[in-house]
């Protein structure tokens, strides 16, 4: 079985600046001591302040097991393997917080349906250690996970795209992996919310037989889970009238399309069955 979950890692840096003290020598009675108590002098230096750094926004994170509502779970997993998820281990779990889901449905001689859900959150503190705020060390985090998820080894038809709608920087990324034979549909959504980057990974397979599902429809389900998310983690809604992804407007144009020739071609075999009637 496939798993696609990126488990997140972060390095935090320390740098202590050293103090100097010199201290002079000086004896009234001796020119050559006093000399050396003015050249002395000039050496001595004081260690700048860190400059002071915004408080980051955000202070915890959600449990991550509870950001999807019912519906969301039941759509996306059409049959799971517990409704509840699995929590992944943390130390801190207001730095960072996973949990996955797995459905696999199965459909007769017509195969099985697989599914498989993750969701990550990562916040991030100001830190004046690295003299970084919790949104700069969130956006290079952020870039992180999205080059990581572009760079998926032997995934294939690699694409990815903007998100919008949600947070302050959003990414969707998809490709087409195999695996024990198997054809699998992964799509990964990176979203940043100023100190906090959510990652979301929703990929599907047919097994035994089963239909391969269409990345398009996953992706947008990836896409509306992370609004979800993210908004579990901010208490921000999505915005009402987030355009769709590029690949989500794609497959809106090509089924209007074929429903345009559809209702076309409907249209000329009506008009033409009734001139032949009327000829009749």
């Amino acid at each position: 079985m496939h798993r696609s979950s990126k488990r997140l890692a972060s390095i935090l840096a320390c740098a202590a600046v050293p103090v100097m003290l010199v201290a002079g020598c000086s004896d009234s009675g001796s020119k050559d001591a006093a000399d050396a108590s003015d050249s002395a002098a000039p050496a001595t230096s004081a260690a700048k302040p860190s400059p002071s750094l915004a408080a980051a926004k955000y202070a915890k994170l959600p449990d991550p097991c509870t950001v999807f509502s019912n519906g969301t779970l039941k759509h996306l997993l059409p049959k799971p393997k517990d409704d509840s998820g699995e929590k992944g281990k943390t130390s801190d779990p207001n730095a960072s917080a996973t949990c996955s889901w797995y459905s696999s449905k199965s459909e007769g001689v017509d195969g099985s349906q697989f599914r498989w859900l993750d969701v990550s959150f990562k916040r991030y503190d100001s830190e004046a250690a690295v003299n970084a705020t919790g949104e700069k060390r969130a956006e290079e985090f952020y870039a992180k996970q999205v080059d990581l998820a572009k760079a998926t080894k032997d995934a294939t038809k690699v694409q990815s795209g903007a998100v919008d709608g949600t947070g302050d920087a959003a990414t969707w990324v998809t490709y087409h992996i195999k695996s024990k034979g198997n054809d699998y549909r992964n799509q990964t959504v990176i979203v940043r919310a100023d100190n906090i980057v959510v990652t979301l990974n929703y990929n599907g397979a047919g097994l035994a037989g089963g239909n391969t599902p269409d990345s398009s429809d996953l992706l947008k389900d990836a896409e509306k889970a992370a609004k979800e998310a993210v908004e579990a983690a901010t208490g921000k809604p999505a915005a009402p009238d987030a355009s769709q992804s590029a690949t989500g407007k794609a497959t809106d144009e090509a089924k209007k399309d074929d429903k345009g020739s559809k209702d076309g071609k409907d249209a000329k075999d009506a008009k033409g069955s009734d001139a032949k009637d009327s000829k009749s």
